[in-house]
């Protein structure tokens, strides 16, 4: 019985350490896969990889907003909030709005839908909802657009202070 457990201890370090050197041999391999890939001076591009271009300025529109970012004070919850972001197209092409996105459903966009010209005038119209909303608030929008960047982003922000519905004490702990 003795010898049968020598026998398994036997095998069971031979298969370690064969499983070790195969471990180094591959170690060794992979580095020097990488050592060469360091001294080579030739780039690998990833199949997957899209080719870019530089975008022709004469393609794009361009914002140019007074204000990126609005701040409302302090509201009590419940209110509504518009604010109109105005913008000149400063680029060389028609601006096209493409889409514009809410950073969450208290907040509704709308944005003036033709393309814009170069030198003249467009809006993004932002209407907070601050019902179920309290504390500090910065609802943002997305806009999309011929521009370079694509995305570029306008904010409102705030304080809201809750209400008291029902017109009786916070239900809690009284501290007095």
């Amino acid at each position: 019985m003795l010898s049968a457990a020598a026998l398994s201890l036997c095998l069971a370090l031979g298969t370690a350490c064969s499983q070790k050197n195969d471990q180094e041999a591959k170690i060794k391999a992979l580095e020097e896969k990488i050592a060469a890939l360091e001294t080579s001076n030739t780039s690998v591009t990833p199949v997957n990889a899209l080719a870019s271009q530089a975008a022709d300025p004469s393609t794009l529109g361009q914002f140019q907003f007074p204000e990126m970012e609005y701040d409302f004070g302090a509201i009590k919850e419940g209110q509504i909030i518009e604010h109109e972001f105005t913008f000149t197209n400063s680029g060389q092409a028609p601006l096209v709005i493409s889409n514009i996105t809410a950073s969450c459903g208290c907040t509704t966009p709308d944005w003036t839908k033709t393309p814009i010209k170069p030198g003249e005038e467009g809006y993004v119209k932002v209407v907070f909802n601050s019902t179920a909303k309290s504390g500090s608030q910065a609802p943002t929008v997305s806009i999309q657009a011929n521009t370079n960047p694509t995305v570029t982003r306008l904010r409102m922000k705030g304080t809201v202070t809750p209400k008291n519905a029902t017109g009786v004490a916070p239900v809690g702990p009284v501290k007095k």
